[in-house]
């Protein structure tokens, strides 16, 4: 028998337990790490919390975030960003953590049994008659989230019940395809928010996409880009699994009522598809259930009962933050080290005008924008709710057609093709050069037979969402129509010699069983009919020459075929109050009458609400009429008309039913692809709407840009470099030679810490050639070499040559002022912020005082907490044209930017190095885009709009200043307004380039113009002040 140490066991006997127990620990610790990268963790007792703290069935909102806490600290894609939001504070919440406790949340954490054939279908609860149109607003509903109106179900996340002031609830699991990273967004019209758990619980469900707070943000159909809160950071999921997801919507009374959930694998260039039916399921299965059965109805953070409603968001996108805001913060990489990273090349872009004549004030229109990735969220998407210029469609069709357009409803099958759905619409916008002379008009009559129509022209239905028709029966009556005459139900007969009123035609729907035909009464004009839109520019100009007469009434009413619609008189209809209302109602997105709406390729309606044609007088359409005033115009009509058979059988027809309400499809859905209204923009400057951003540079483009730099950086440098993130791509596009870039990477440098690559690179065209290159480069310059070209004939990047900003170069701002003494005030201020808070010396101010008797100016400026000041004194009016030659006279160094600058700006704490990186000496000069605040508008809540028009702010080389000849004092003498397009057109002819951009919480402060410049006001600033 072996010998066994029994008496040294019995010594160590603790230190062999403790190490037992490490080992054991060890072993657990590296079960549960290979759990979590499979997606899956070492799950602790049910109804206890992270630290072992007992959970009632009732959680409070404490144990709530734990949880949360803990699903993202075990997520590898989640950022650091969202670490601290769950463990300090839930955004959702008005209380920080650790103040009060919030009132206790009924959350569902035990999910019902599950089966497959919950596949292909999600819950859809449904809040009707409730006005807002915020998802804040939905949760002040009474009966929010347990008594919905109407519970049923949908087959895709994209749903659009085209109706109004309702919410919805839609909720589900989602199951992937493959294993992965996940991007999700939610575009909807008009709140939205999608939450999404890391589990099939709905206790940890966590959100991750919206669409506003506010109830006034809003996105087209397919716009899944819009907002930077729309795309969510990637998700890891895994086939295997499936994840609770809820969707809120909330529609008020305006606007296309849409809302649709999107997805895409985190690789870029993918477009966001949307959800189908194929990777849904329901979380329960409610058809059999009552009303009042609600223990089934999931409560989540997004949905449960108690607690408060979401804390309010920033208005402006713009005002979330971004990495461009402080990346100037960041050490930067030495310029020598990037010297020959690329082959140097000429730089002589063909856009430049140097010694082109220029009309004056015209060289606005030579100035170019630059593409911006990624998205800077400059675009006013909070000013959209009445200014829709970014979207290029009519305002008057917004009005009246919304964004129907792009969306395609799904059919159902037994549904009438599209083509007989088209054939019996009508258009009430008739061109009136399509309509035909007199002498055509009765043989057009007489040949005119019920054919295929084909979509109307002029962009009103998209590619998309439109099948191509047969090709229409033509004749020569018809060859002129290439918009889709109106089309009536038969042949139509001869015509009578009583002339007829106009007739269009108006397509309504009419729920309930149909009734047989009725014959048509012949309608008299007793006044001339009112124009459709009195006082706009659509008039009904050639009435006359519309002769559009009624087909042929069968001798007695039957029973009406399958399939077909009949033509009634419009006094024969039941009408509803909110029929009546929506006669003469219109509202944004929505047409009152179904048949203004555009073509689709199907509504994906019932049996019991079908479209029914009818034949009104232009009057009729136009006028408001109330419930009653349709009997009174038949039996006005039938006493004017002619006597006959059909007054008769018009009297004996059956008597009309009960009022019936508008059948709504709840479940109709639609499908829609990625829109992307950036590209319908270009690089000119637009001077037509002001409240759209910076242009948007495609990602795998920039990718493939930093890519190859960083391919050379790295065989430079022998991988010395890292990327860590791109945060900042600028492109001034050349169509002829190649484009210009400038790169800001973040960057982590091997055996140091952060560091900053900002500079500029040229992608050259192969076979393009540089022109007449620099004529100013040096005469002992090297020459460049030919554009290099990579193997595949692809350009490649080199290095622009005179074309590098400089990092420690001055800038002087240059302020004109006069009897402005709150202002001033404000500006030192802002510039002495300015420098405690980026710790840069390398700028002054430079005051130009026009003898100011509401404050020492000289003082002020004394005693503010700038690192380099000037002050200047002149006497006489104000005159700003002079006050800013004197400012740039005062600059003893020809190698500074001065920057002329304006005294009611706020600026950015990056203002600094965004003058410097766009002013190249003998390149470049800047000449941002501020954004002008509205009265009663302020940088925390900003309202306005983009002065698009405006080069007043100029920041530009002092030698490149002399050089055009400095700002004209002779002609601005005694006024102002001009001189700076005046200036601009100078710069343009001297060869330079003006980088234009839209700069973040970059402001123009609202003020009154009452008293400016002290020239009338003396009296009051001697008595009163600033």
């Amino acid at each position: 028998m072996p010998w066994f140490p029994v008496k040294k066991v019995r010594k160590q006997i603790k230190l062999l337990l403790l190490l037992l127990l490490l080992t054991c620990a060890a072993w657990l610790t590296y079960v549960h790490l290979s759990l979590v990268r499979q997606g899956r963790a070492l799950r602790q007792r049910l109804g206890y919390g992270r630290d072992g703290e007992k959970l009632s069935g009732v959680t409070e909102g404490r144990g709530v975030r734990a949880a949360l806490s803990t699903h993202r600290a075990e997520d590898s894609s989640e950022s650091r960003e969202e670490e601290q939001v769950s463990e300090g504070r839930d955004p959702n919440l008005p209380f920080p953590a650790g103040a009060r406790k919030p009132p206790p949340l009924n959350l569902t954490h035990q999910v019902p049994p599950w089966w497959e054939e919950y596949k292909g279908q999600a819950n859809l609860h449904v809040f009707e008659d409730w006005c807002g149109g915020a998802v804040g607003h939905l949760r002040r509903n009474l009966h929010f989230p347990l008594f919905p109106h109407t519970r049923t179900t949908v087959k895709k996340l994209a749903v659009s019940p085209k109706w109004k002031n309702y919410g919805l609830r839609i909720f589900g699991f989602i199951h992937p395809a493959r294993d992965g990273d996940v991007q999700f967004s939610v575009a909807s019209d008009d709140n939205s928010e999608f939450w999404l758990s890391p589990d099939e619980s709905p206790a940890g469900a966590q959100l991750v996409a919206y669409v506003g707070k506010t109830g006034s943000e809003w996105t087209a159909p397919g716009e899944f880009t819009k907002f930077s809160s729309q795309v969510s950071k990637p998700k890891r999921l895994m086939a295997s699994r499936r994840y609770y997801f809820e969707l809120l919507h909330k529609q008020d009374d305006r606007g296309s009522d849409h809302v649709e959930v999107g997805w895409r694998a985190f690789l870029p260039g993918l477009k966001f598809e949307v959800i189908g039916s194929a990777h849904i399921s329901l979380y329960t299965d409610e058809s059999s259930l009552k009303m009042d059965h609600v223990a089934h109805v999931p409560q989540s953070p997004a949905s449960h009962v108690g607690g408060h409603l979401p804390q309010e968001e920033p208005r402006a996108d713009m005002l979330r933050p971004d990495p461009r805001d402080t990346f100037f913060l960041t050490p930067r990489v030495e310029p020598s080290s990037l010297e020959n990273v690329l082959e140097p090349c000429a730089y002589a872009p063909t856009y430049v005008v140097k010694d082109f004549p220029i009309a004056r004030y015209q060289g606005l229109q030579f100035v170019y924008l630059s593409f911006v990735y990624p998205n800077d969220h400059t675009r006013l998407t909070h000013m959209e709710t009445e200014n829709k210029c970014f979207y290029r469609e009519s305002p008057l069709y917004l009005e009246r057609f919304g964004f129907y357009k792009y969306m395609k409803m799904d059919k159902e099958e037994g549904e009438e093709d599209e083509e007989d759905d088209v054939q019996r619409r009508a258009f009430l916008f008739l061109n009136p050069d399509d309509l035909l002379d007199d002498e055509d008009e009765g043989e057009l009559l007489d040949s005119l037979e019920p054919t295929e129509a084909s979509p109307p022209r002029g962009g009103r239905l998209p590619s998309a969402a439109a099948p191509t028709p047969p090709s229409p029966r033509r004749s020569r009556a018809l060859s002129w129509a290439a918009r889709p005459p109106p089309l009536l139900l038969g042949r139509a007969p001869r015509p009578r010699a009583a002339p007829a009123p106009p007739k269009v035609y108006v397509t309504r729907v009419r729920p309930g069983p149909r009734a047989p035909p009725r014959a048509l009464a012949h309608l008299g004009l007793r006044s001339p009919p009112r124009p459709p839109f009195p006082g706009g520019f659509l008039r009904p100009r050639p009435l006359p020459r519309m002769q559009l007469r009624a087909p042929p009434r069968p001798p007695r009413p039957g029973p009406r075929p399958p399939g077909r619609r009949t033509g009634r008189p419009q006094a024969a209809q039941t009408r509803t109050p909110a029929q009546a209302q929506a006669t003469r109602g219109s509202r944004e997105g929505q047409a009152r009458v179904p048949a203004l709406a555009a073509p689709t390729a199907g509504l994906n309606s019932t049996s019991e609400a079908q479209p029914v044609t009818s034949f009104l007088s232009l009057s009729q359409v136009s006028g408001p009429q109330l419930p009653g005033e349709d009997e009174q115009e038949e039996e006005e009509a039938d006493e004017d008309g002619a006597p006959g058979a059909e007054d008769s059988d018009e009297a004996a027809g059956p008597p009309r039913g009960r009022w019936r309400e508008d059948a709504i499809d709840w479940q109709r859905t639609f499908s829609v692809g990625a829109v992307d209204f950036e590209l319908l923009r270009s690089d000119w400057n637009d001077l037509r709407c002001n409240v759209s951003g910076n242009l948007q540079l495609p990602e795998a483009e920039a990718v493939d840009v930093v890519a190859q730099y960083m391919e050379r950086l790295n065989a430079r440098h022998g991988g010395r470099f890292a990327l860590l993130r791109i945060v900042n791509v600028e492109k001034r596009r050349d169509s002829a030679r190649g484009s210009r870039f400038l790169l800001e990477l973040e960057l982590q440098e091997r055996g140091g810490g952060r560091r900053r690559l900002s500079e500029y690179v040229f992608l050259r065209l192969p076979g393009a050639h540089a022109g007449d290159g620099d004529t100013d480069a040096e005469p002992d310059a090297p020459s460049p070499e030919p554009a290099p070209t990579r193997p595949d004939g692809r350009p490649e990047l080199c290095r622009p040559l005179h074309l590098a900003w400089r990092q420690d170069v001055t800038v002087h701002f240059i302020v004109p002022v006069k009897n402005q003494a709150r202002w001033v005030a404000q500006f030192l201020a802002d510039m002495a912020a300015l420098h405690a808070r980026t710790g840069d010396s390398h700028f002054s101010v430079i005051l130009v005082d026009f003898e100011s008797e509401d404050m020492d100016v000289e003082r002020a400026l004394r005693a503010a907490r700038l690192p380099r000041y000037q002050y200047l004194r002149r006497t006489g009016n104000f005159e700003r044209s002079a006050g800013l030659q004197a400012g740039v006279d005062a600059v003893a160094d020809a190698s500074s930017i001065v920057f002329l600058c304006d005294l009611h700006i706020h600026f950015p704490p990056n203002i600094l190095d965004g003058i410097r990186k766009h002013c190249v000496e003998g390149k470049l000069a800047f000449a941002p885009v501020v954004m002008r605040l509205g009265c009663g508008s302020s940088p925390g809540d900003p309202h306005g709009y983009w002065e698009v028009n405006g080069f007043g702010l100029f920041g530009i080389y002092k030698s490149d200043f002399d050089r055009v000849g400095g700002m004209n004092t002779e002609e601005f003498r005694d006024q102002w307004g001009g001189e700076d397009w005046e200036l601009l057109d100078r710069v343009l002819q001297a060869g330079l380039e003006v980088e234009r951009l839209r700069l973040r919480n970059f402001y123009h402060h609202y003020h009154s113009k009452r008293g400016m410049w002290g020239t009338r006001s003396r009296k009051g600033s001697r008595g009163g002040g600033p």
